[in-house]
């Protein structure tokens, strides 16, 4: 869900030199894509157990107050994203989401490849992280969300809470400021929760994962397309933002 990964280019690294502009946004040094892979399916996997989670404790600790309860689960998410981020980057670039691995792919020349083994594991990691989640609050490891999120409204917000997690990213990648990644994602997410009428998933794979949970964070089965398809729109229109404000800087003389 974060920023792309050299240790180079990384959103916890340092700061990508200019000669490095065309690189791939998101490239951990040595590691082999299986363990890239791997990192992403753990970083996206706690992410949702972290969303899904605190959202149980939430209604659990405030049932009464769904203004608190959402105030208890964007400042989990917000910190928790940002920890996962410091964790997950120097691995895989911590991305944790497929939008930003296909934006990575078209705007810093990332593998086709990477993409192909990450964006699996990102979906296959989010469901288990929800069944993690309702497995350590006594729930039945599968329940299916019954909340509906299927309105047009909520497809606006979706769209623009992923066209700013693009545009926040991929303009930390392009200005050199990645090293800021972790905290301004974290803070992006946290806020995003409040000023769009979705809530801000703003990730197709999180989004799956939590149709795996009838709980405060869930949304149902026949919802999850209309998100998604919001969530690429969205995404498609911050590349293109991205490109427009910070087209490929020169090489440095």
């Amino acid at each position: 869900m974060t920023a792309p990964s050299n240790p180079a280019t990384s959103p916890v690294g340092p700061t990508p030199t200019a000669t490095h502009a065309a690189q791939p946004a998101v490239e951990a040094g040595s590691a082999s894509l299986p363990r890239r892979a791997l990192a992403e399916a753990l970083g996206t996997a706690l992410l949702v157990t972290v969303v899904v989670g605190s959202g149980i404790m939430a209604e659990r600790l405030s049932p009464h107050d769904v203004g608190v309860q959402l105030l208890e689960n964007s400042i989990a998410t917000a910190f928790g994203l940002a920890a996962l981020i410091l964790v997950f980057g120097p691995v895989s670039g911590a991305h944790f989401n497929p939008v930003v691995t296909a934006v990575d792919c078209m705007l810093q020349g990332r593998p086709l490849r990477d993409a192909a083994a990450y964006i699996p594991a990102q979906v296959l990691g989010a469901i288990g992280g929800a069944v993690l989640a309702n497995l350590m609050f006594d729930l039945p490891a599968v329940t299916t969300a019954q909340h509906d999120r299927a309105q047009s409204h909520l497809w606006l917000g979706e769209a623009v809470a992923t066209l700013g997690l693009v545009m926040l990213i991929f303009s930390l990648v392009r200005s050199e400021r990645t090293a800021l990644a972790a905290p301004a994602v974290g803070a992006y997410i946290g806020a995003a929760y409040w000023f769009t009428s979705s809530t801000s998933f703003a990730n197709p794979a999180v989004t799956t994962g939590r149709a795996f949970s009838d709980t405060f964070a869930g949304i149902a089965p026949a919802s999850v397309p209309g998100f998604i398809t919001a969530q690429l729109v969205g995404g498609a229109i911050g590349a293109a933002l991205v490109l427009a404000l910070y087209p490929a800087r020169p090489v440095r003389r």
